[in-house]
């Protein structure tokens, strides 16, 4: 069993270490395993923006498999302050800004219910083999998923492959349903 802190550390170096084609193509692996899911008779799918300076996974991949599936895409914008995210639909009029810490967020536009939303693609640096994710370690995506339907589906994207275990996990953590990476699918 490995804690948190170690885990964001181990991930985030292994992430630098990415070349530029590398994460291209672990990225468009990643959206072609997402078709093997049952997860596409839904209509409401929450995706998050690469952040391209911590050599996050290129969501566009995904995006562009949504938009022509005629799926209504949510985006976030998040609340330092309050630790919480604002969901928006985007649509072509969505004007989108990198906020004062590099991420893609939406400006305004239709807010969209948590409740509403059907399936979340979340960001990770690191799981284990029975669903709990590492992330960057400020809470936005357990808080934002336990105001979600109990129902909604919670899909993690990483690069890399599972570890045993983590070890300090805390009652606030949400477990996934799935964890896609360029090679496995993992459902929990």
């Amino acid at each position: 069993m490995v804690k948190k802190a170690e885990l964001r550390k181990k991930y985030k170096a292994l992430r630098h270490k990415l070349d530029p084609k590398d994460i291209e193509e672990c990225s468009l692996a990643i959206a072609n395993q997402l078709l093997k899911l049952p997860i596409w008779n839904y209509s409401f799918y929450h995706i998050y923006l690469s952040i391209q300076e911590l050599k996050e996974i290129n969501t566009e991949y995904i995006l562009n498999i949504l938009s022509g599936k005629d799926k209504h895409i949510v985006i976030s914008r998040s609340n330092f302050k309050t630790g919480t995210m604002v969901n928006f639909l985007l649509t072509d009029n969505t004007v989108i800004k990198k906020n004062s810490r590099g991420i893609p967020e939406p400006v305004d536009g239709i807010e969209i219910e948590n409740t509403t939303i059907n399936v979340v693609f979340v960001p990770l640096l690191a799981f284990d083999r029975v669903g709990h994710r590492v992330g960057y370690g400020k809470g936005f995506y357990d808080q934002f998923l336990g105001t979600c339907n109990p129902e909604v589906l919670k899909i993690g994207l990483s690069f890399f492959e599972a570890e045993d275990a983590v070890e300090d996990l805390n009652p606030n953590d949400i477990k996934l349903n799935y964890c896609v990476t360029p090679h496995t699918v993992y459902a929990f």
